[in-house]
């Protein structure tokens, strides 16, 4: 016989005990009467009569558990203010705590001070004996001196927990007009097998909690029986035995059998244990006074991990004892589980404002099939993916090739000049704020570097990369020449493989392949990239990037609190290979929102692992997680976008991101021919480049030819086109090749051109002079601010000249052409 729940007493008292019913002494009396009621009759306390002879009345009275409840006491919202102010005219906050019962098991939170919202972050496991019946209540207080205000209640009818395995709800309270309390519970079953307890204990070190006790792995219940011949006391007077159980730092006392050195205790002990590898049973047999020991016995929990069904049922020989003397006790371990199928994902949304006057804090599942919480199905109040801005993941990549430089100048020379020597080159390369370096090629005027260089870059407007040459000296490196280039151009083209001549000095160029390399999210062209670049070999033994990885961190939910309580201040770097970025730190919040968005470089998306790790201050760790890339390999169009739990904090504590994966294509990398395509004969294993735009494939088109005589064989390289973005007209001057010499000395060619019809001269452009150079390199670019329909009106008459002293008789005109800009796809583009 038993009451499931703590019952509810109306004393009225008669006669002499009148003296009770004296306010103050009469609840003091009814509590002391509902106490003694508890610790016989209210689960776990049964009141057992046998019925016939040799049962084990131990085991009747306290028989194995149905489960256990872990409970996570999160937050609570919108409690009511009780310390007010000047009588009541000014509403102070309150300074809540919570008080949860199962049973006769009763916990109480910490306080926190001035607050309405409060955060806790507290876990408490409580065994469950009945279900139905069994009941969780959750009592809210204000903290007071004298006496604490009641801030609402709820109940929680646990038979819910153990049909659903988990509950992650909003709970609203009852008898109050405001406030509601956030639960996590989890029903953890009994397992009779040990097979799973590495796994629990693995889980179990992957939580933390403001508690200082870590979670239980199992449970443990121990059936005192009985004892036989126990020692005699001094003066052969018979003990009054009684039983100390210890388990850690948990230990429990069987009741007194007065007067017997053959004692029946019947009686029942639960413990839960935390690594049952680690820990051991100590039984202490004592007279009724504490200090006269009459046995002991020490039993580790790894023996009945080895035993049947993890049951050990059996006499045991006391040490320290008479020869005779044994305690017979039943041991029951059994391995805490939780369904990880049943996990929510999410933490259930908060509940709506009940309306005046409902109060639907009490929750069964008869009254409420719809959900846990009785709360219907509000709508989320956390978006289940991320909002990054529109910009997000739109950079991109840049592969400069730096293979080699001709013609330098020499700045090592020796007897005050007399002697000519030569340099020691290197290259400084800037773009974006960001400096690269080659390495330095002693005495070489013909410098080979084969090194390789990659950003990630935002396409603004003006932007310029930057090339500078210097000889490496003891004191003070020498200037070999500069030049620049314009990221709109380079990419326009998309590829080039260009020489381009140094600025600023007499002689010298330098020949680079630039790729702006396109992104794509095709998986299987992944795997030629990959092998293509495991071929490729670079002095500066860089590996190139096969894919691009783009982060964004938009928040955070359900975070744990410092360690003195108070919540935290949250930042999250965000790792992968040895590079490391980090977001701003929020103010305090256990639900921090960042909106920042980080981008990788990747060699291989298969081999790789990015890890965010949350941090209060860059100090106490809230949470991490580590994700290989190769899941989001899996993940449709290469995005995962979804909340993710953290490991190293709470059960709900989770984060959500998303990380997009491109892959960088690259023209030099082949691949094998699409089943089905058009194949030469017998060239059914031929390869083709990927992607060769016929515009922008350099090597197989001529030039421009320039008109200035019938023998003329020289050609002018330009760039025209027309960017919507920008709305301009864009010429870009590359080079020109095969110019006839104008003099012994050959010529000192520049292009000068005009748009027609232009009666003012206002487009009139000219390039710099490049001294005695018969194949000159300009890489000049020029704009104008015309609308396209304009730009198609326009006619190009370009001259290539040789810049001559006024009374130089040389010849000035090298060659001209003249071409019709609507005889151009200029939106496209053309480069020839």
């Amino acid at each position: 016989m038993f009451f499931i729940r703590r019952p509810k007493l109306d004393i009225n008292w008669t006669g002499l005990t009148n003296l009770l019913d004296i306010p103050g002494l009469n609840a003091m009396s009814d509590t002391m009467i509902m106490d003694a009621i508890a610790s016989h009759l209210v689960l776990p306390n049964r009141l057992t009569v046998p019925l016939v002879a040799n049962l084990h009345v131990a085991q009747l009275r306290s028989p194995l558990p149905r489960g256990v409840v872990r409970i996570h006491l999160l937050e609570a919202e919108d409690l009511m203010a009780k310390d007010t102010v000047i009588k009541g005219i000014i509403n102070g906050k309150s300074d809540p705590y919570a008080v949860l019962r199962v049973g006769t098991q009763i916990f109480t939170s910490h306080h926190v001070d001035s607050n309405l919202n409060p955060q806790w972050r507290e876990m408490y496991e409580v065994i469950v004996h009945e279900v139905p019946g069994q009941e969780l209540e959750v009592e809210v207080f204000d903290k007071d001196p004298d006496q604490d205000d009641f801030l609402g209640r709820v109940k929680v009818d646990l038979d819910i927990v153990r049909k659903a395995r988990v509950v992650d709800d909003w709970f609203n309270l009852k008898d109050v007009p405001s406030g509601s309390v956030h639960l996590r519970l989890e029903w953890l079953s009994l397992l009779s097998s040990a097979d799973r307890l590495s796994e629990v204990t693995q889980k179990n070190q992957n939580l933390t909690s403001k508690m200082t006790d870590p979670p239980s792995s199992a449970i443990i219940a121990i059936y005192l029986d009985q004892a036989y011949q126990l020692p005699m006391r001094k003066g052969n007077k018979d003990p009054s035995p009684m039983v100390q159980i210890s388990i850690q730092d948990a230990t429990k006392e069987s009741k007194t059998c007065y007067g017997t050195n053959s004692p029946v205790w019947e009686d029942a002990f639960t413990f839960f244990i935390q690594d049952p590898h680690k820990q051991d049973i100590d039984i202490q047999v004592k007279d009724d006074d504490r200090a006269l020991s009459l046995g002991s016995l020490t039993i580790p929990l790894t023996r009945i991990l080895a035993s049947p069904e993890l049951t050990m049922d059996q006499w045991f020989q006391l040490e320290n004892s008479g020869s005779a003397s044994r305690i017979y006790v039943k041991i029951v371990l059994r391995v805490l589980w939780l369904n990880d199928d049943a996990t929510p994902t999410t933490p259930s949304p908060r509940p709506l404002d009940p309306r005046p006057g409902t109060g639907q804090g009490e929750i069964t599942s008869e009254l409420n099939p719809i959900g846990p919480g009785g709360l219907g199905k509000p709508q989320p109040s956390r978006p289940q993916h991320t909002t990054p801005d529109p910009e997000f993941a739109t950079e991109g990549v840049l592969r400069i090739h730096l293979v080699e430089a001709q013609n330098l100048i020499a700045k090592d020379n020796f007897m005050g000049g007399m002697v000519k020597g030569k340099s020691d080159p290197y290259v400084k390369i800037r773009v974006a704020g960001i400096t690269f370096r080659s390495h330095t090629i002693k005495e070489n005027l013909n410098p080979m570097w084969n090194e390789l260089y990659e950003v990630i870059l935002t396409q603004l407007p003006g932007q310029e990369i930057q090339f500078e040459l210097f000889d490496k000296d003891i004191d003070q490196d020498d200037f070999l020449g500069r030049f620049k280039l314009n990221l709109r151009d380079i990419i326009s083209a998309q590829f080039s493989d260009t020489w381009y001549t140094l600025n600023d000095v007499k002689s010298g160029r330098v020949h680079l392949v630039l790729e702006w390399l396109s992104r794509v999210s095709d998986l299987p062209r992944l795997e030629q990239i990959l092998q293509y670049q495991s071929q490729q070999v670079y002095h500066n033994k860089v590996v190139p990037s096969s894919a691009v990885l783009f982060v964004y961190v938009e928040r955070a939910h359900g975070l744990p609190l410092k360690k003195s309580g108070k919540e935290p201040k949250v930042g999250a770097e965000i790792t992968l290979k040895g590079v490391s970025h980090r977001t701003k730190i929020c103010e305090r919040s256990t639900s921090p929102r960042w909106d920042e968005a980080f981008h990788f470089l990747v060699r291989d998306p298969g081999d790789e692992t990015f890890t965010v790790k949350l941090s209060h201050s860059w100090g106490q760790a809230l949470g991490s997680i580590t994700l290989p890339l190769r899941e989001v390999l899996f993940e449709p169009g290469l995005v995962l976008d979804r909340w993710l739990n953290l490991d190293g904090a709470l059960p709900e504590s989770q984060i959500l991101l998303r990380a997009t994966l491109k892959v960088l294509d690259t023209q030099l990398a082949v691949c094998r021919r699409a089943p089905g395509d058009a194949v030469n004969e017998g060239s059914g294993e031929e390869v083709l480049p990927r992607w060769v735009p016929s515009h922008l494939d350099l090597r197989h088109r001529s030039g421009f030819a320039m008109a200035d005589n019938a023998n003329s064989a020289g050609q002018v390289k330009l760039t025209v086109g027309y960017s919507i973005e920008e709305s301009r007209l864009f010429i870009t001057v590359h080079s020109c090749r095969a110019l006839q010499a104008c003099s012994k000395d050959g010529a000192d060619p520049y292009v000068s051109f005009i748009l027609l019809p232009d009666k003012k001269a206002t487009t009139k452009r000219r390039t710099a002079t490049k001294k005695r150079d018969l194949n000159p390199e300009f890489s000049e670019r020029f704009d104008f601010d015309f609308s396209l329909e304009e730009s198609m009106q326009r006619r190009l008459d370009l001259s290539v000249k040789n810049s001559v002293s006024f009374m130089s008789r040389e010849r000035e005109l090298i060659g001209k052409l003249q071409l019709d800009l609507d005889q151009i796809d200029l939106k496209t583009g053309v480069t020839q």
